[in-house]
């Protein structure tokens, strides 16, 4: 089956507020209709508030107020001013703006719900979906506190940072608060009359709508703070160091607390998993590796290249007795030693030649004054026990060069002693000068150490993803797929098979790496059990891979052409998609974009401006994307239409037999 993968902000009709909207779905269903496209992924459409990225969701449960269509709400007529006013506003950006758009639209809302107050606090309907729809409580309470706090995080707000159901209860019924949590509870009511009709619409299509469940969730979510007991708030999750994030990368979500939430037997996931397949006939699981093990950093820290695995065996004090370890080794190999004129060195290239030498003298006196004491009478030098982490040496009164040096430093070292006596590998141990130091011999029985501890761990990782990815798989009658990217330990693409759990085969990432040359794995050996796809939403589109990623004489090599033009165009667009839908994955995903560069009329100028994401980067382009039209006007696009009429025809590669020579 072929998919299209689309935001729904990315949606565009005549009827919709500068972005996309719930209702929309229906209009892109009928399109994809025409073009033989049987499945819609769309990214996560939880409130994230003000922040656009849709994977830091202030809840696991509401739906976000920017994918409301207003003008579908019952009892608004008599708006249709502002609601064209603010068409004419937003419609016409070539992407949309996250904070101005739920802004304009809150305000309408609330201007629609003061001029209707009596007849909706009134409403059994809505006092129905209140009881039928439990979350709705605590979400309201902490939406309208947010609120009232300038959108600060809850753990800054002078008041209800610490709450319990009681407390929840209390707030929700409290009169005072009536009409505000009311307001947050009728929103949600009518984003969920409005997505459930679209979800049919798609059904009663035959399309499949797939949704994205997040693994974690942010910080400042009403989960976190209404359930703060099974969240582990001291550890910040994400993912180790590899090429593309040297330091790792520390997305500041809280880690989950599987003990406190198994003793109630994941009633939280659950609950999670009924609110979703109210819409979704399949689902992506998000970093489905952090159901096996989880990338942690400590909160003293803002980079995750000191992180570790969760679960993981940690190495202990009697590993050190048996490796005839003194407390001058220990020390040596679990905290990082700064020789004198290292100091003096990162100050002088620091300041690039213009400085005296007083200022290099106080400056390199401030450092070894405030951060670091020295080791008996040696030129040598540790950190100071008050520098816990990263974020002290950041607020420290210095050089900027010297901090730049003595946070680098702060990971040179082979194990960090994340708890009392449970040390963990640094996961750039070997570039340490502490190993570097270290005789052969030595070298390698800290290797074989370290090996026996993941080997072990992976055992626990393997039992770990069974239990909790069965607890997901018979909980929901929703398809499972998994977002298995990464460094992926053996366990996983075994567990997710016995479970028939879908994994995600990304076409330029798919490659024998150990292999000379780097192969790309041939489509008929995809697994049948996999979705393949081109790009993701944290990638470049297929068009900016090729022209400016791309080894292209190897891909061509491998996709059986003699060679395509350097500048991607609709006949190369055609070329390698029909190659890509060919996977013997069950599903083969493209992006629309990718869809939409098999005709000249939908080409941006810039290639790099089609992309949804650019990950490691804050700013309002990411995750802003629409559609370069409205949804009409690409059904007119017969070129279009046909293009991806004969790729959804394409049939799925079957893996060759091998010859063998007849019996004699």
């Amino acid at each position: 089956m072929i998919g299209a993968a689309i935001p729904v902000a990315a949606l565009r009709t005549e009827k919709s507020i500068g972005v996309g909207e719930f209702s929309d779905l229906g209009e892109f269903g009928a399109l994809c209709v025409k073009m033989g496209i049987g499945l819609v992924q769309i990214l996560p459409v939880n409130d994230t508030g003000y922040q656009s990225s849709p994977y830091s969701a202030l809840t696991a449960f509401g739906l976000h107020p920017l994918y409301l269509r207003i003008g579908d709400i019952s009892g608004t007529s008599g708006y249709e001013k502002e609601i064209a006013a603010m068409q004419k506003k937003f419609n016409s950006a070539i992407r949309f703006s996250h904070g101005d758009i739920l802004r304009a639209k809150l305000d309408l809302l609330r201007k629609i719900y003061k001029d209707n107050a009596k007849k909706i606090s009134s409403s059994s309907k809505l006092k129905t979906w209140i009881e039928e729809n439990q979350w709705i409580k605590p979400y309201a309470v902490f939406r309208s506190l947010k609120e009232a706090n300038n959108e600060k995080s809850w753990k800054e707000w002078d008041e209800y940072r610490e709450i319990d159901a009681e407390g929840i209860a209390a707030l929700w019924n409290e009169p005072s608060r009536k009409e505000e949590n009311l307001f947050w509870a009728w929103v949600q009511q009518n984003l969920d009359i409005q997505f459930s009709h679209a979800a049919s619409q798609l059904e009663s299509l035959g399309i499949l709508l797939e949704g994205d469940l997040p693994i974690l969730m942010n910080d400042d979510s009403c989960d976190v703070w209404a359930h703060t007991e099974i969240f582990d708030i001291n550890q910040s999750a994400g993912a180790p160091p590899d090429m593309y994030s040297p330091e790792g990368q520390n997305w500041g979500f809280p880690t989950y607390n599987w003990q406190a939430q198994s003793q109630d037997e994941y009633t939280w996931w659950k609950a999670r998993l009924k609110a979703a397949e109210k819409y979704y006939k399949a689902y992506r699981i998000d970093h489905v590796l952090g159901f096996f093990r989880i990338w942690a950093s400590r909160k003293e820290d803002i980079s995750a290249a000191q992180g570790r695995f969760i679960p993981y065996l940690p190495i202990v004090p009697k590993d050190f007795i048996d490796l005839k370890y003194d407390e001058g080794r220990i020390r040596w190999i679990c905290e990082p030693h700064i020789l004198t004129g290292d100091v003096w060195d990162a100050l002088k290239e620091g300041w690039g030649g213009q400085y005296s030498e007083d200022e290099l003298s106080t400056a390199a006196n401030r450092v070894f004054d405030q951060v670091l004491f020295r080791v008996g009478d040696e030129e040598l030098w540790l950190f100071k026990k008050w520098i816990r982490g990263e974020k002290d040496i950041l607020n420290l009164d210095i050089h900027h060069a010297a901090k730049t040096f003595l946070l680098k430093r702060w990971t040179d070292r082979i194990l960090f002693e994340h708890e009392k006596d449970q040390f963990f590998p640094v996961w750039y141990y070997k570039d340490s000068n502490a190993y570097i130091s270290l005789p052969k011999a030595d070298r390698e029985e800290l290797d074989k150490l370290v090996e026996k501890r993941l080997t072990a761990s992976e055992k626990i990782w393997e039992a770990e993803g069974k239990r909790l990815l069965s607890m997901l798989t018979v909980s929901s009658p929703m398809l499972p797929c998994a977002e298995d990217l990464g460094a992926v330990p053996a366990c996983v693409p075994q567990v997710l098979t016995q479970l028939n759990i879908l994994g995600l085969r990304v076409v330029r990432w798919h490659r024998d790496w150990g292999a000379e040359g780097q192969p790309y794995i041939p489509f008929e050996d995809y697994p049948e059990l996999s979705v393949c796809t081109p790009a993701v939403h944290d990638s470049s589109c297929l068009r900016e891979w090729w022209d400016t990623e791309a080894d292209q004489q190897a891909f061509c090599s491998f996709i059986g052409v003699p060679s395509l033009p350097r500048v991607y165009n609709p006949g190369s667009a055609k070329t390698i998609l029909s190659r890509i839908a060919s996977a013997a994955s069950r599903f083969r995903v493209f992006q629309i974009q990718d869809f939409l560069h098999l005709s000249n009329r939908w080409y941006a100028a810039d290639p790099a401006s089609e992309r949804i994401n650019v990950p490691g980067t804050t700013n309002d382009f990411n995750w802003t994307y629409r559609l370069p039209a409205n949804i009409s006007e690409l059904a007119k696009d017969e070129d279009l239409i046909r293009a991806v009429s004969e790729l959804a025809a394409v049939k799925p590669a079957v893996k060759k037999k091998p010859n063998r020579s007849p019996k004699k």
